[in-house]
């Protein structure tokens, strides 16, 4: 399995970070996708990186919660001075989030389009984080048009509609606890999706799922939401872990 969204560095980690990590690696999960916030943990997340070369693997973005007024100039140039000196699996996490602050909007916007032309220049996949926020980032999508723009919507939480949509703009869909919650309601149609669309995430150490909702999430949680897609669409575990982890392989363009 690969956990393609999983914060490992937080600080909610600090005590027993060896240890969950290990937790995880004994589930049978294989890789982890480290995706970027802001500079106040860009160098804990690529220590981590360093310590797991085989395990870790590091994206480079700003997250649309630390795009402020006064910083987010600052934080977009550390972000580009980065990209400039080494690759990374992807630009993210990256995107419009309306639910804390909708008075960012604007640079939000800016923010988002900067880092959505650094990764076309790049080749990279964008890993999106949108909250409340579906129609602004469609259009920024659709505005950004691109043969070389792809990546994942994250923590995929919107309706059928929304997902088709998302897939025709040539993107696949992060799917983690949520699905295992009872008002997730993304149960109710993901098998309508093909599983080629579908990757499996777990957003630790936030989102954990059933039965550890409202507790600390970690990556051996993954086994749990790729367990739910065992009933939804009706496969094997082997067959729900195998082709998801391709298409993560895919889209992270890892080998």
């Amino acid at each position: 399995m690969i956990d393609t969204h999983t914060h490992l560095y937080s600080e909610q980690f600090d005590e027993d970070r060896a240890e969950m990590i290990q937790r995880a690696l004994d589930k049978g999960v294989e890789k982890f996708m480290l995706p970027a916030i802001d500079s106040e943990t860009h160098e804990k997340m690529l220590s981590l990186e360093a310590d797991y070369p085989n395990q870790m693997f590091a994206m480079m973005g700003l997250h649309p919660c630390s795009v402020q007024p006064e910083s987010w100039e600052k934080e977009l140039d550390l972000v580009k001075n980065y990209i400039g000196q080494r690759d990374f699996v992807a630009i993210g996490e990256i995107g419009i989030d309306l639910y804390w602050d909708k008075s960012t909007l604007d640079i939000q916007v800016k923010a988002f389009e900067q880092q959505i032309d650094w990764a076309i220049e790049k080749d990279w996949p964008i890993v999106i984080h949108t909250r409340e926020s579906f129609d602004e980032t469609f259009e920024v999508l659709d505005r950004k048009k691109h043969p070389k723009l792809r990546g994942i919507f994250h923590c995929f939480s919107g309706d059928l509609e929304q997902a088709k949509r998302a897939i025709d703009l040539g993107f696949i869909l992060g799917i983690g606890g949520v699905v295992t919650f009872k008002n997730g309601k993304i149960d109710q149609f993901l098998n309508e999706i093909p599983l080629d669309k579908i990757v499996l995430e777990t957003d630790s150490p936030y989102l954990a799922p059933v039965p550890h909702r409202g507790k600390r999430n970690e990556s051996s949680y993954v086994e749990l939401v790729a367990g739910k897609l065992v009933d939804i669409y009706g496969l094997s575990f082997e067959e729900i872990n195998q082709k998801t982890t391709e298409n993560a392989l895919k889209i992270f363009g890892i080998k």
